[in-house]
């Protein structure tokens, strides 16, 4: 999965809620979509899509499937978001050497 394919099917806004239920641990599809303004017949089409993105995954206890988050499936989406940090931390970088330099031609000047 990419990083675009996690942010368009996180950019739903039910299907956030859905996968941000998740973050407590494994939950049945009924305990997922208490609460949620639709039909559990919803949640479990939003759960197919997460799950098809490789962000979440099933497993079958008796007759109920039980939904939990696939942590490895955001690595892609953590990794473009850590690149920005990066660029960010490397630009800081190299304006504090800059000033740095500038600064220390500045007392020369005035020495």
């Amino acid at each position: 999965m990419t990083y675009q394919a996690a942010l368009t099917v996180l950019a739903d806004p039910t299907r956030r809620q859905v996968f941000e239920r998740l973050r407590g641990g494994p939950s049945p599809v009924n305990a997922i979509a208490a609460g949620l303004p639709v039909s559990r017949p919803a949640v479990s089409q939003h759960l197919k899509v997460l799950k098809d993105a490789g962000l979440v995954e099933e497993r079958s206890e008796g007759v109920r499937r039980i939904y939990s988050l696939r942590r490895e499936g955001l690595a892609e989406l953590r990794d473009w978001l850590d690149s920005f940090w990066d660029d960010a931390l490397l630009a800081f970088k190299i304006e504090a050497e800059r000033s740095h330099r500038q600064m220390k031609r500045t007392r020369d000047v005035d020495e």
